[in-house]
C-alpha cells in the first residue's frame, strides 16, 4: 500500500523542490516559493484550535457543500432524464433539440442570468454548477440507455419481467459504464464551475477567497487558493474512483473474462 502510494506521488516532492529553487533564484513576486505559500496557509487557514481557522471553515465548508450538493442534484436529474430519454423514443424526438441547444451554451455565460434570477446567494452557485455539469451526465445516460442489448430486453418482455425489474436489473447495469464515464467528467467540471460562480456571485467560498486575494495583490494567498483547489479536486476524484471501482467491479471482471 505504502509502496504504491510512493510510486504514484514521488513526482510531487521533486516538483516542489524544483519550484522552490526556481522561485528563490528568480525572486519574482508573482511566483512565491512553496515554503512561503505553506507558511501563509498555516498562519491563515490551518492554525485553529481544531486545525482549521474560522476563516477556513467559513469558506471551505460552503464550497464543499455546494460542489457535493450540486453534483448530487445533477446526478439525480441527469440520470433520471437520460434513462427516460434513452428508452422512450417519442420523448427523445421532442427533447433532443433542447438538449443539443442547452449543451451548446457555455455555463459561465449563464452566470449573469442566474444573478438576475436569484440575486447574490447560494442559489446562483448551485444553478451554475448544475447547469454546467448536467450535460455530460445526461448525454452519457441517454447513450447508455439506448444501447442496452436488445436481446436482453426482448427476453425480459417475453418472460413478463415487470418494468421496474427491467430498469434495475437490465437497463441501469448495462448503461452504468457510460453513466459513470459522464459522472467522472462532471466531478472535475463541478469544481471549475464552483470557482467561477464564487468569483462573481458569492460572499464566501474558495473562489471568493481567490477574488479577495487577487484584489489585494496577495500572491501567496492566490497560490494558496490554487493549492487548496488542487488538493480538493484530487480528493474528490480519488473518492469517485474508489466508488466507481466498487460499483463497476462486475464490469471489469466481465471484460477480463471476455
Amino acid at each position: 500500500m505504502i509502496g504504491r502510494l510512493v510510486r504514484r506521488l514521488w513526482l510531487v516532492p521533486v516538483v516542489l523542490v524544483g519550484w522552490e529553487l526556481l522561485a528563490r533564484s528568480v525572486a519574482n513576486p508573482f511566483l512565491p516559493p512553496p515554503t512561503l505559500i505553506a507558511s501563509w496557509m498555516g498562519e491563515r487557514w490551518f492554525s485553529g484550535p481544531m486545525l482549521l481557522t474560522e476563516e477556513a471553515v467559513d469558506n471551505f465548508v460552503p464550497s464543499v457543500v455546494r460542489v457535493v450538493g450540486s453534483w448530487g442534484a445533477a446526478v439525480v436529474i441527469g440520470v433520471t432524464l437520460g434513462v427516460a430519454i434513452g428508452r422512450i423514443g417519442r420523448l427523445a424526438d421532442y427533447v433532443d433539440p433542447l438538449v443539443e441547444f442547452g449543451r451548446a451554451v457555455p455555463p459561465p455565460a449563464m452566470l449573469p442570468v442566474f444573478l438576475v434570477l436569484f440575486a447574490m446567494g447560494t442559489q446562483v452557485q448551485v444553478a451554475t454548477i448544475v447547469f454546467g455539469i448536467i450535460w455530460p451526465i445526461l448525454l452519457n445516460s441517454i447513450d447508455g440507455a439506448r444501447n442496452v442489448d436488445r436481446m436482453q430486453m426482448e427476453t425480459a418482455t417475453v418472460f413478463g419481467v415487470p418494468a421496474h425489474l427491467r430498469l434495475f436489473r437490465i437497463i441501469l447495469p448495462a448503461a452504468s459504464p457510460k453513466i459513470f464515464a459522464g459522472l467522472r467528467l462532471s466531478v472535475s467540471l463541478a469544481l471549475i464551475l464552483m470557482v467561477i460562480s464564487e468569483l462573481k456571485g458569492s460572499t464566501d467560498g474558495i473562489g471568493y477567497l481567490l477574488s479577495v486575494a487577487s484584489n489585494n495583490a496577495d500572491m501567496p494567498g492566490i497560490w494558496a487558493g490554487v493549492v487548496v483547489l488542487g488538493v480538493l479536486g484530487f480528493a474528490l476524484n480519488s473518492l469517485f474512483l474508489m466508488i466507481e471501482r466498487r460499483m463497476l467491479g462486475w464490469h471489469r471482471g466481465a471484460r477480463r473474462t471476455a
